[in-house]
Protein backbone atom coordinates (compact mmCIF):
# COMPACT_ATOMS: atom_id res chain seq x y z
CA UNK A 1 0.00 0.00 0.00
CA UNK A 2 1.38 3.40 -1.04
CA UNK A 3 0.79 5.86 1.76
CA UNK A 4 1.31 9.60 1.64
CA UNK A 5 2.37 10.96 5.00
CA UNK A 6 0.93 14.43 5.50
CA UNK A 7 3.36 15.72 8.10
CA UNK A 8 1.46 18.92 9.18
CA UNK A 9 2.91 22.37 9.75
CA UNK A 10 3.43 22.13 13.50
CA UNK A 11 5.19 18.78 13.26
CA UNK A 12 7.44 20.02 10.49
CA UNK A 13 8.35 23.25 12.24
CA UNK A 14 8.19 22.41 15.94
CA UNK A 15 8.73 18.67 16.48
CA UNK A 16 9.91 16.76 13.39
CA UNK A 17 10.45 13.69 15.59
CA UNK A 18 6.68 13.10 15.39
CA UNK A 19 6.88 12.85 11.61
CA UNK A 20 9.78 10.43 11.72
CA UNK A 21 7.97 8.36 14.36
CA UNK A 22 4.86 8.18 12.16
CA UNK A 23 7.05 7.11 9.25
CA UNK A 24 8.59 4.29 11.31
CA UNK A 25 5.18 3.10 12.44
CA UNK A 26 3.78 2.97 8.94
CA UNK A 27 6.84 1.21 7.53
CA UNK A 28 6.78 -1.31 10.38
CA UNK A 29 3.19 -2.04 9.40
CA UNK A 30 4.27 -2.84 5.85
CA UNK A 31 3.40 0.40 4.07
CA UNK A 32 5.39 2.08 1.35
CA UNK A 33 5.54 5.61 2.69
CA UNK A 34 6.12 8.73 0.65
CA UNK A 35 6.23 12.31 1.90
CA UNK A 36 5.01 14.70 -0.83
CA UNK A 37 7.67 17.40 -0.95
CA UNK A 38 5.39 20.29 -1.84
CA UNK A 39 2.98 19.89 1.06
CA UNK A 40 2.32 22.96 3.16
CA UNK A 41 -0.63 23.96 5.37
CA UNK A 42 -3.95 22.12 5.13
CA UNK A 43 -5.75 25.44 5.55
CA UNK A 44 -7.29 24.76 8.95
CA UNK A 45 -6.04 28.02 10.55
CA UNK A 46 -7.44 30.05 7.64
CA UNK A 47 -10.76 28.21 7.84
CA UNK A 48 -11.01 28.79 11.59
CA UNK A 49 -10.24 32.48 11.10
CA UNK A 50 -13.04 32.85 8.54
CA UNK A 51 -10.68 33.24 5.60
CA UNK A 52 -12.72 31.01 3.30
CA UNK A 53 -11.01 31.98 0.03
CA UNK A 54 -7.54 31.25 1.41
CA UNK A 55 -8.75 28.00 2.96
CA UNK A 56 -10.15 26.91 -0.40
CA UNK A 57 -6.91 27.81 -2.17
CA UNK A 58 -4.88 25.73 0.31
CA UNK A 59 -7.37 22.86 0.05
CA UNK A 60 -6.98 22.72 -3.72
CA UNK A 61 -3.20 22.76 -3.37
CA UNK A 62 -3.28 19.86 -0.92
CA UNK A 63 -5.73 17.86 -3.02
CA UNK A 64 -3.53 18.21 -6.08
CA UNK A 65 -0.48 17.04 -4.16
CA UNK A 66 -2.14 14.13 -2.39
CA UNK A 67 -4.04 12.59 -5.30
CA UNK A 68 -2.52 9.41 -6.65
CA UNK A 69 -1.88 7.76 -3.29
CA UNK A 70 -3.87 4.83 -1.98
CA UNK A 71 -4.12 6.47 1.43
CA UNK A 72 -3.18 9.71 3.15
CA UNK A 73 -2.21 9.45 6.82
CA UNK A 74 -2.08 12.46 9.13
CA UNK A 75 -0.59 12.47 12.68
CA UNK A 76 -3.08 15.14 13.77
CA UNK A 77 -6.78 15.03 14.49
CA UNK A 78 -7.33 18.67 13.56
CA UNK A 79 -5.63 18.40 10.17
CA UNK A 80 -7.30 15.06 9.45
CA UNK A 81 -10.67 16.63 10.25
CA UNK A 82 -9.92 19.49 7.86
CA UNK A 83 -9.23 17.11 4.98
CA UNK A 84 -11.93 14.56 5.75
CA UNK A 85 -14.80 16.79 6.81
CA UNK A 86 -14.11 20.39 5.79
CA UNK A 87 -12.68 20.00 2.28
CA UNK A 88 -15.89 18.43 0.87
CA UNK A 89 -17.95 21.15 2.56
CA UNK A 90 -15.65 23.96 1.50
CA UNK A 91 -15.56 22.90 -2.17
CA UNK A 92 -19.10 21.51 -2.45
CA UNK A 93 -20.18 24.16 -4.96
CA UNK A 94 -17.02 24.04 -7.06
CA UNK A 95 -17.74 21.80 -10.05
CA UNK A 96 -14.06 21.28 -10.81
CA UNK A 97 -13.03 20.32 -7.27
CA UNK A 98 -16.01 18.90 -5.39
CA UNK A 99 -15.60 15.28 -6.47
CA UNK A 100 -11.84 15.45 -6.00
CA UNK A 101 -12.30 16.75 -2.45
CA UNK A 102 -14.71 13.91 -1.60
CA UNK A 103 -12.39 11.31 -3.11
CA UNK A 104 -9.45 12.50 -1.04
CA UNK A 105 -11.57 12.69 2.11
CA UNK A 106 -12.48 9.03 1.73
CA UNK A 107 -8.78 8.04 1.61
CA UNK A 108 -7.52 10.27 4.43
CA UNK A 109 -7.05 8.95 7.97
CA UNK A 110 -5.77 10.15 11.29
CA UNK A 111 -2.73 8.07 12.24
CA UNK A 112 -4.14 6.00 15.11
CA UNK A 113 -7.39 5.33 13.25
CA UNK A 114 -5.41 4.06 10.27
CA UNK A 115 -3.20 1.80 12.39
CA UNK A 116 -6.00 0.42 14.56
CA UNK A 117 -8.99 0.33 12.22
CA UNK A 118 -7.58 -0.09 8.72
CA UNK A 119 -4.32 -1.99 9.22
CA UNK A 120 -5.45 -3.56 12.51
CA UNK A 121 -1.84 -3.84 13.66
CA UNK A 122 -1.14 -6.54 16.21
CA UNK A 123 2.11 -5.05 17.54
CA UNK A 124 4.02 -1.77 17.61
CA UNK A 125 7.82 -1.27 17.47
CA UNK A 126 8.17 0.16 20.95
CA UNK A 127 8.55 -0.41 24.66
CA UNK A 128 7.93 2.14 27.41
CA UNK A 129 9.04 1.81 30.99
CA UNK A 130 6.48 3.85 32.87
CA UNK A 131 2.96 5.22 32.96
CA UNK A 132 1.09 7.62 30.69
CA UNK A 133 -2.21 9.46 30.76
CA UNK A 134 -4.03 10.27 27.52
CA UNK A 135 -5.51 13.62 26.47
CA UNK A 136 -8.35 13.39 23.94
CA UNK A 137 -8.09 16.35 21.59
CA UNK A 138 -11.31 18.07 20.58
CA UNK A 139 -11.14 17.61 16.82
CA UNK A 140 -9.96 14.02 16.96
CA UNK A 141 -12.58 13.02 19.51
CA UNK A 142 -15.61 15.00 18.42
CA UNK A 143 -15.12 15.21 14.66
CA UNK A 144 -13.41 11.89 13.94
CA UNK A 145 -14.44 9.62 16.82
CA UNK A 146 -10.84 9.03 17.89
CA UNK A 147 -11.13 7.55 21.39
CA UNK A 148 -10.69 3.78 21.42
CA UNK A 149 -7.92 3.62 18.82
CA UNK A 150 -5.04 5.33 20.68
CA UNK A 151 -5.80 3.39 23.85
CA UNK A 152 -5.89 0.10 21.96
CA UNK A 153 -2.49 0.88 20.48
CA UNK A 154 -1.00 1.98 23.80
CA UNK A 155 -2.12 -1.34 25.26
CA UNK A 156 0.25 -3.06 22.81
CA UNK A 157 3.33 -1.25 24.18
CA UNK A 158 5.33 -3.51 26.54
CA UNK A 159 5.97 -1.92 29.93
CA UNK A 160 3.43 0.88 29.50
CA UNK A 161 0.70 1.50 32.05
CA UNK A 162 -2.23 3.76 31.18
CA UNK A 163 -3.54 5.94 34.00
CA UNK A 164 -6.69 7.69 32.86
CA UNK A 165 -7.04 11.28 34.05
CA UNK A 166 -10.38 12.76 35.07
CA UNK A 167 -11.96 14.91 32.37
CA UNK A 168 -9.68 13.39 29.74
CA UNK A 169 -12.09 14.61 27.05
CA UNK A 170 -12.05 18.22 28.26
CA UNK A 171 -10.45 20.83 25.99
CA UNK A 172 -6.88 21.88 26.73
CA UNK A 173 -7.66 25.51 25.92
CA UNK A 174 -5.53 25.77 22.79
CA UNK A 175 -8.00 26.01 19.93
CA UNK A 176 -5.45 27.67 17.66
CA UNK A 177 -6.20 31.37 17.52
CA UNK A 178 -8.56 30.99 20.52
CA UNK A 179 -5.59 30.83 22.87
CA UNK A 180 -4.32 34.11 21.44
CA UNK A 181 -7.61 36.00 21.29
CA UNK A 182 -8.89 34.78 24.64
CA UNK A 183 -5.70 34.23 26.60
CA UNK A 184 -7.22 34.50 30.07
CA UNK A 185 -9.96 31.98 29.31
CA UNK A 186 -7.49 29.66 27.59
CA UNK A 187 -5.20 29.75 30.62
CA UNK A 188 -8.01 28.79 32.98
CA UNK A 189 -8.94 25.87 30.73
CA UNK A 190 -5.39 24.55 30.43
CA UNK A 191 -4.90 24.95 34.18
CA UNK A 192 -7.80 22.54 34.69
CA UNK A 193 -6.14 20.13 32.29
CA UNK A 194 -2.81 20.41 34.11
CA UNK A 195 -4.52 19.68 37.42
CA UNK A 196 -6.11 16.55 35.95
CA UNK A 197 -2.74 15.44 34.61
CA UNK A 198 -1.08 15.97 37.99
CA UNK A 199 -3.84 14.04 39.78
CA UNK A 200 -3.40 11.08 37.42
CA UNK A 201 0.19 10.73 38.62
CA UNK A 202 1.55 9.47 35.30
CA UNK A 203 5.11 9.84 34.05
CA UNK A 204 3.93 11.36 30.77
CA UNK A 205 0.90 12.89 29.13
CA UNK A 206 0.26 11.64 25.59
CA UNK A 207 -1.96 12.96 22.81
CA UNK A 208 -2.52 12.94 19.08
CA UNK A 209 -2.43 16.67 18.30
CA UNK A 210 0.82 18.58 18.64
CA UNK A 211 -0.98 21.89 19.13
CA UNK A 212 -2.66 20.56 22.26
CA UNK A 213 0.57 19.03 23.50
CA UNK A 214 2.57 22.23 23.04
CA UNK A 215 -0.07 24.18 24.92
CA UNK A 216 -0.16 21.65 27.75
CA UNK A 217 3.61 21.40 28.01
CA UNK A 218 4.05 25.15 28.06
CA UNK A 219 1.58 25.53 30.89
CA UNK A 220 2.98 22.59 32.87
CA UNK A 221 6.42 24.14 32.77
CA UNK A 222 5.16 27.59 33.75
CA UNK A 223 3.38 25.98 36.70
CA UNK A 224 6.70 24.50 37.81
CA UNK A 225 6.26 20.93 36.57
CA UNK A 226 9.59 20.05 34.98
CA UNK A 227 9.24 16.27 35.18
CA UNK A 228 6.01 15.24 33.44
CA UNK A 229 6.92 14.35 29.87
CA UNK A 230 4.64 15.47 27.04
CA UNK A 231 4.67 13.10 24.08
CA UNK A 232 2.85 12.60 20.81
CA UNK A 233 1.41 9.11 20.58
CA UNK A 234 3.47 8.41 17.47
CA UNK A 235 6.63 8.94 19.51
CA UNK A 236 5.46 6.47 22.16
CA UNK A 237 4.32 3.80 19.71
CA UNK A 238 7.47 4.03 17.59
CA UNK A 239 9.87 4.01 20.52
CA UNK A 240 10.84 7.68 20.46
CA UNK A 241 9.32 8.31 23.87
CA UNK A 242 11.55 5.96 25.84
Amino acid sequence: MRVALYVTCLVDLMRPSVGFAALRLLEAAGCEVLVPEGQTCCGQPAWSAGERALAAELAKKAIGELEGYDTVVIPSGSCADQIRNIYPQLLADDAAWSARARALAERAYELTAFLADVLQVSAVPAAFDGSVTYHDSCKGLRSLGIKRQPRALLAKVPGLTLKEMSECEECCGFGGAFSVKFGDVSTKIVDRKCESIAAAGADAVVGGDLGCLMNIEGRLRRRGDETTRVLHIAEVLAGGGT
